[in-house]
This record gives structure tokens, sequence and C-alpha cells, in this order.
């Protein structure tokens, strides 16, 4: 099962994510939302739409703009809507 971790904090975990682009998708409610706070940072569009940008926060420790989200997918990524993917520093461990 792909878990998304930070500092040996489980950030989401889901046997239910979607792969898409080398990236993990976790579920909205696999995903522990305490540890993330909303960015004020822009991302650039894609096929997928727009990008929210989220920092990672576990303790008094933050990974900026580590995860994100897209409210409202384009037609070709609405599997996605609402789905949460990390980066910077956030691992994906798989249970073997």
């Amino acid at each position: 099962m792909p878990k998304a971790v930070w500092k040996n904090t489980i950030i989401a975990s889901s046997e239910d994510t979607i792969l898409l682009e080398g990236n993990h998708y976790f579920p909205p409610d696999t995903v522990h939302r305490e540890y993330l706070r909303e960015s004020r940072s822009q991302a650039a569009a894609n096929w997928m739409g727009t990008p929210r940008l989220y920092h990672v926060v576990v303790g008094v420790e933050t990974v900026e703009d580590a995860a994100w989200s897209y409210s409202e997918p384009t037609r070709a990524a609405t599997a996605i809507k609402d789905h949460v993917a990390f980066f910077r520093g956030v691992t994906i461990l798989q249970d073997p």
C-alpha cells in the first residue's frame, strides 16, 4: 500500500492511489489534512488544470509547496479531482 511519509510521519496512505506521470495521487479521504497548510504559491497550469499547492507541516518543521491537488481538473484529469500528490522530500513508500 502506498504511503506518503515525511519526518517519519504518515501523511497519506491508500491502496487506491492513481498513478499518473510517476506520481501517486491519494484519494482525499486518505490524506491526513492536519499535516497540510494551504500555500499562497501559484503553480503553472498544465494539461490537468491549475494545481493548488500545500505545505507539509510536521511538528515545527515545514516543507513548502510539497503537495498539490486539482480542485477543478480538466476533463482529461477528472479521475484525480481533489486527490493529493507529493514531492520535495515527501517519500512514497510501498509495503513489500
